[in-house]
Parts: structure tokens; C-alpha cells; sequence
């Protein structure tokens, strides 16, 4: 067994700091996201209807409509395109997909014609890009 010399904790002096600090900053860059997601739906037409819409099945980041279609939005804020664009996981299109679910027996008035899932990524220039339809789940 190699001994650390960090104490009982086995971590090193101030990790658990920088942690906290590096979980605090993610946060700020994530409601910085969905803020400017927000203002880049509302000057293309979109009406918000919820921010976070949380439900058993887990968090939907914006509900959106716009006319006779309804899009439940997932906000991703990387340092490019690129790695935005990669990082929404089947896993997490299964969790949306649920959520989505419920929250449309939750507010049967949402209702619309046409309901997508869409994918907004918000890149470090604080550009936009909207990815309309981004995935279709499995039902």
C-alpha cells in the first residue's frame, strides 16, 4: 500500500478549494450560456416558456415556442464548435426525451403542431449556433 502524506483525506492541501472554484466557474459559464441562448431564441422570434424546466426524469435547459412548433432546447457552452457539437451523449438525449414527456402531460396547453429538439452552442467568442431538430429520440 503506498502511503500519501496528505493526511486521512488522501487528497492534497486545497484540492478540495480549486474543486469548488472550478465548479463555481463552470456554473457562471453555464447560466452565461443559457442567457445569451435565451437572447439569441428571443431575436429570432421564440417565445421563452421555461428556463431549467425540472422534472423526475432530470432538467430541460429552455422550452421554447415559436408559431405552432415547440422546441425543448439543450444548451452547450465548449471552447469550439466542435467540442460543443460532440458533447450531448445518447444518455443524455434518452434523459431529455423523458423530461420532455413530462413536462408536456405537466402543461398540456404547450401543446403544438410540431415539437423538435434543438441544440443551441454557445462557443468562448460568445457566438450562437443553433442546431434545429438536433436529434430525434427513440419512443
Amino acid at each position: 500500500m503506498v502511503q500519501r502524506k496528505w493526511g486521512n483525506d488522501q487528497s492534497p492541501p486545497g484540492s478540495f478549494a480549486r474543486k469548488q472554484a472550478r465548479g463555481a466557474a463552470a456554473h457562471a459559464r453555464g447560466l452565461h450560456a443559457e442567457h445569451a441562448a435565451m437572447a439569441w431564441l428571443r431575436q429570432n422570434g421564440w417565445t421563452i416558456l421555461e428556463h431549467r424546466a425540472r422534472t423526475r426524469w432530470g432538467e430541460i435547459d429552455l422550452v421554447a415556442r415559436r408559431d405552432d412548433l415547440l422546441a425543448f432546447c439543450e444548451i452547450k457552452s465548449r471552447p469550439s464548435y466542435g467540442e460543443a457539437a460532440e458533447c450531448l451523449t445518447p444518455c443524455q438525449m434518452r434523459r431529455l426525451a423523458n423530461a420532455a414527456v413530462a413536462l408536456c402531460a405537466a402543461h398540456p396547453d404547450w401543446l403544438c403542431g410540431q415539437m423538435r429538439f434543438d441544440v443551441l452552442l454557445v462557443v468562448a467568442d460568445g457566438s450562437v449556433h443553433h442546431i434545429a431538430d438536433a436529434f430525434r429520440p427513440e419512443m
